[in-house]
């Protein structure tokens, strides 16, 4: 059972049907959307005063060295931790089954950097033109939101949760799973806060219940294993997440600081991929990015090189890797092989935008290839949005994954993707999609 907390705004926990939300139960079973739309809030509940102040500390440190990534609990069920769509549902095995069999696909939405410190209104731009999805038909419904990391700014803090996550998120039908961003584990310094500590609350529950940061909402709190975890949702998708710690730059999922418990899991969960058999699509998603076009936030060399030695050991490549931080939408095409590897940024989910540094004034063309020291793979920048709040919304298939990107100006009614790539999961190759 959850346990009783106060309520905001004179709402109470709804009980609604875990797979389409009408009808009352219990908490052994899963909530999320509100069983009736609300409008948008104009304002905060809790006041987000400016971090500008502990940002000039951090600064500091890390100019003198000073900022290490943090430990972090070791996840349920290592070594390989992992988390089913039909657990969050709290569907049977069965059940997905015959809508998977009914649907001959599996839709999805993505994107990360989405808590705003400055109030709901750029948050909000993504989440309605997400929730318009859902009038979809039946075939091209999401089926839950995999979410890049930064849920909350600026340290992850619990009483930010209610204003950049439940709220912005009240009227989403389906569940939010996540991997954590380094926002989301920083400790402001002087600070007696544990790295997570509201994450894992909110993320890493045992089981199904309504958090005191849920403020009377009545989503629950999301069961994940911990902060690296597999994803499944057969026989069409398996997604690895890694946490890729702290620092703003670079992402470190690996060192002597916290060990290499990542590392074991992925060498882990590639073997299975091969021993399972698996053919659906199989994407890595972690929230620095291995490459970006020159924004505020660069690469991540070292983790990159990590996990191309640990997917050369095993043979097992992923099919797209997915990131935020960068705050803004890049796509690019690594070209491995005999096969081409979409690595796609979408840090725009409402956090403030970064604009891509450009050489005396000119904007970047595309595409363009990245200039990489020591990498042997050619990297493309094919396709780019910093002007824009947005999301992806992924297609997998028995036979493709595609990932289209739809940027929030277009309108909540606009259904034509801006962007958008299709990879042949037998091959690895692009290809134009041939949906079902």
């Amino acid at each position: 059972m959850a346990r009783t907390h106060k309520t905001r705004k004179g709402k109470t926990p709804a009980q609604s049907e875990a797979i389409d939300n009408t009808g009352a139960t219990g908490l052994d079973k899963p909530i999320f959307a509100q069983p009736q739309p609300t409008d948008d809030p104009t304002s905060f509940e809790v006041k987000h005063p400016s971090d500008n102040p502990v940002y000039k500390q951090i600064d500091q440190l890390n100019r003198e060295h000073k900022i290490a990534p943090l430990p972090f609990p070791a996840p349920r069920g290592l070594p390989e931790p992992t988390l089913t769509l039909a657990a969050v549902l709290g569907a049977s095995v069965n059940t997905l089954q015959k809508q998977f069999q009914a649907k001959a696909q599996i839709v999805f939405h993505v994107t990360g950097d989405t808590g705003s410190t400055r109030g709901p209104e750029t948050q909000n731009l993504v989440s309605d033109k997400m929730v318009n999805d859902f009038t979809d038909d039946e075939k091209e419904k999401p089926m839950f939101y995999f979410h890049l990391g930064d849920v909350v700014y600026s340290f992850g803090e619990a009483e930010y949760y209610y204003d950049q996550f439940y709220e912005p998120y009240r009227d989403y039908p389906a569940p939010i799973v996540a991997l954590a961003g380094n926002h989301d584990g920083m400790v402001a310094p002087n600070t007696n806060a544990s790295t997570l500590a509201a994450f894992l609350e909110n993320f890493c529950a045992s089981e199904f219940e309504v958090t005191a940061e849920a403020g009377g909402l009545a989503r629950t709190a999301q069961i994940q294993p911990g902060v690296f975890y597999t994803f499944e949702a057969p026989p069409y998708v398996r997604i690895l997440a890694l946490y890729s710690n702290t620092l703003e730059d670079p992402g470190v999922i690996a060192d002597d600081t916290i060990g290499d418990s990542q590392l074991a899991y992925l060498e882990a969960a590639l073997k299975r991929v091969t021993s399972d058999g698996f053919k659906g699509a199989l994407i890595l998603a972690h929230h620095h990015p291995a490459y970006t076009a020159g924004s505020v936030h660069g690469w991540s060399q070292q983790m990159l090189s990590q996990i191309d030695a640990i997917c050369g050991k095993t043979g097992v490549w992923p099919h797209a890797v997915l990131s935020g931080h960068a705050h803004n939408y890049q796509r690019f095409t690594r070209l491995h092989g005999d096969t081409q590897i979409p690595y796609i940024i979408c840090g725009n989910g409402g956090h403030a935008l970064a604009k891509l540094m450009r050489k005396k004034g000119t904007s970047l063309r595309t595409p363009q290839q990245l200039q990489i020291k020591g990498h042997a793979d050619k990297v493309i920048l094919e396709n780019y949005d910093d002007q824009d709040y947005g999301y992806l919304r992924v297609i997998a298939t028995a036979t493709q994954l595609r990932i289209e990107y739809h940027p929030a100006s277009d309108g909540d009614g606009a259904k034509t993707p801006d962007d958008f790539v299709t990879v042949e999961l037998a091959t690895g190759k692009l290809v134009h999609f041939t949906g079902t």
